[in-house]
């Protein structure tokens, strides 16, 4: 008779050995009451983000209590007229500008187009003594409206360009053409040429380092003529106006910012306009949002409101920016019409935003420069 002997296997038993850690009981300790104190300080840090937390909502509390029945009484005691027609902008502070334009201008009567070849920069500031600037050149042919009134100063951008970037370079060579046409001789007096000189970042931050005015009037034109001329503190360039409306919402912590109607320089008559709208409160981003696009008119009627939560209230810091774009028959292509800023910082606080304060709970309409 066969007798069957079942022996383990092996391979199973040499697995289970290695699993076995090859160390002392003492290591073994070690490594387990470092685990231990490091899952006590885990919560002990737990438990005082908890408290830290807990006492800076009683505060904020206790804060925004105190200065929402403080806003109460003086929108009480000091009620607006309802004033409409004021203008208001915030313009922040041009940095110091150093370097030259060189360029040519030359108008072909014939074909009735104005060529424009940017040649170099020179001297061009750095943002820090290690940092090159890459620059680029934007061009904008504008076009300035002949009206009485308000809308004496408005422009209109006829044609943008913009040159290829020169990394690493203070006086960088372009050598680039570009040319608009048809243009009448007659309309030349009510052209000019901006051209800003910015240092490219990728995150879209781009830095105008200086710009360079040319009106067209008393310029002869008919051979190419050579100029050279010194940048200029960045200006802007008012084409258009904003109807705004602001109202504040102190129990809803709420902010509403009414794009009502948009004025600028019919350019094309199948192109559409929207607002964009950007809220920063205390160095905190709300939701970015805009409004619809709408049919273009010399007077583009919105009517719409958009609302943003505010984390803190009364804030003390808060911009609105508004952007206005224009799209296509198509609705696939938009360029920049104009922006403006709303709102409050530490140096100084709008007008709007002033009078919205004062009358709580009560939209306040203000129209605003647009400005490129």
């Amino acid at each position: 008779m066969a007798v069957t002997v079942h022996y383990p296997d092996t391979l199973a038993v040499r697995q289970l050995a290695l699993l076995n850690m090859p160390f002392s009981d003492l290591v073994k300790y070690c490594v387990l009451s470092i685990s231990v104190v490091l899952l006590l300080l885990a919560l002990a840090i737990f438990l005082w983000q908890i408290f830290r937390c807990y006492t800076q909502t009683n505060a904020t509390q206790h804060t925004s209590r105190y200065s929402h029945i403080e806003v109460l009484s003086q929108g009480a005691k000091h009620t607006p007229q309802g004033d409409t027609t004021g203008n208001s902008l915030y313009v922040p502070l041009a940095p110091q500008v150093r370097g030259s334009l060189r360029f040519t201008l030359f108008y072909e009567p014939l074909q009735s187009r104005l060529v424009v070849t940017i040649l170099q920069a020179e001297g061009l500031q750095r943002r820090s003594q290690n940092h090159r600037p890459h620059p680029f050149v934007r061009l904008r042919l504008m076009w300035a409206e002949q009206g009485d009134g308000e809308q004496r100063a408005l422009c209109s951008v006829l044609q943008e360009w913009q040159t290829r970037i020169v990394r690493d370079s203070c006086s960088p060579l372009f050598g680039e053409q570009f040319s608009c046409g048809p243009l009448r001789q007659l309309d030349l007096p009510r052209i000019k040429l901006r051209m800003e000189v910015k240092d490219f970042d990728r995150f879209s931050r781009h830095m105008v380092l200086g710009e360079v005015r040319v009106p067209l009037r008393h310029l002869d034109m008919c051979y190419p003529l050579e100029l050279q001329q010194p940048l200029q503190t960045p200006q802007k360039d008012p084409v258009g106006q904003v109807l705004l409306s602001l109202r504040f919402l102190p129990a809803a912590q709420r902010l509403e910012v009414g794009v009502l109607k948009i004025r600028t320089l019919q350019t094309d008559s199948d192109s559409a306009l929207h607002a964009s709208i950007s809220v920063r409160c205390d160095q905190s981003k709300l939701r970015h949002q805009k409004t619809t696009a709408v049919h273009q008119c010399q007077v583009t009627v919105f009517n719409q409101v958009l609302m943003f939560s505010l984390l803190e209230f009364p804030p003390q810091e808060c911009n609105i920016a508004i952007s206005v774009y224009e799209t296509d028959a198509n609705r696939r292509h938009k360029h920049l019409v104009g922006q403006l800023t709303v709102g409050k910082d530490s140096r100084a606080e709008d007008h709007h935003w002033t009078l919205m304060m004062r009358s709580v709970r009560q939209p306040i309409a203000m129209w605003h420069q647009l400005l490129i």
